[in-house]
């Protein structure tokens, strides 16, 4: 397969996570940040989880060094190449921004234009795209070098070409996908939400300790890992930001428990700030 030229746009976890996973499976990457300074950040955070995988032997260290060099900062997003194999855009869960980001994205004509979007509608982010169908989602989970799912989110003017196109791409990483029609929430987040929001209202109400809720799933039902301890890695602002954003279309039953809004008022994200539900190293 010809190597792959790809941008990820945006430098947090989960932008880190994506370059990642294409640097490893042989793509050369453009990592875009706020600015140069923040770009090269991310990009040594990328290089840093790899060293961390050779060391619990997930990865070679030639593959890890060659991925390392395939990585290349970005200042913005008018540095990136023309014509791109992809863009994928990796930033907050803000409607306004992503669409920004994404029209700037369109004017670099990547051959497919992605938003790693959990929660946010793929049409109503379509809206200002000059060639809708050929822009779709690609949801990562966290922690992508870990997660080999790729939910694919179809918009109403999603082709069929660019579907086969980002299937192929979901193969060239080694991953699986699931697709999905255009709903706010999609599949796996409407899902993972309501199980997350039933979980902490059960601790707000004193059924059960956080570490008893998630035995209870991971034993129980199988889940690799509870409700509570998830929301603790992906982050609580984060779970907040998508509860806010269903409750606006689906109405009281993805309304935020209090608890929630007052962990995150306090700062108590779960891993990134070394509190949530769980004390965190």
């Amino acid at each position: 397969m010809a190597e792959r030229s790809v941008a990820v746009v945006g430098g947090g976890t989960m932008g880190i996570g994506i370059a990642y996973r294409f640097a490893v499976a042989g793509a050369s990457v453009y990592l875009v940040d706020l600015d140069l300074e923040h770009a090269e950040g991310s990009v040594t955070a990328a290089r840093a989880a790899m060293e961390r995988a050779v060391e619990r032997g997930k990865l070679d260290r030639d593959t890890a060094a060659k991925a390392g060099a395939r990585m290349t900062a970005m200042p913005d997003i008018e540095s990136v190449p023309e014509g791109l194999s992809l863009i994928v855009e990796a930033v907050l869960e803000q409607p306004e921004l992503k669409s920004g980001i994404l029209g700037r994205a369109e004017g670099r004509s990547p051959e497919i234009l992605a938003s790693n979007t959990s929660s946010i509608s793929i049409d109503s982010l379509a809206a200002g795209l000059d060639a809708p169908e050929a822009f779709a989602g690609m949801h990562f989970f966290n922690p992508v070098w870990a997660m080999d799912l790729v939910e694919v989110i179809r918009g109403a003017a999603t082709s069929d070409e660019t579907i086969s196109a980002v299937l192929e791409i979901v193969g060239f990483l080694g991953m699986q996908a699931a697709v999905v029609n255009d709903s706010p929430g999609f599949a796996s987040s409407r899902l993972g939400i309501i199980l997350g929001l039933e979980a902490i209202r059960m601790v707000e109400e004193g059924v059960a300790e956080p570490e008893d809720i998630d035995r209870a799933m991971e034993l129980g039902y199988r889940y690799p890992m509870g409700p509570l301890r998830t929301g603790d890695l992906v982050g609580l602002d984060v779970r907040l930001a998508i509860a806010e954003q269903l409750a606006g279309v689906y109405g009281e039953r993805f309304e935020p428990p209090e608890l929630l809004r007052r962990m995150v008022e306090d700062g108590k994200l779960g891993r990134k700030t070394g509190e949530g539900f769980y004390k965190w190293e």
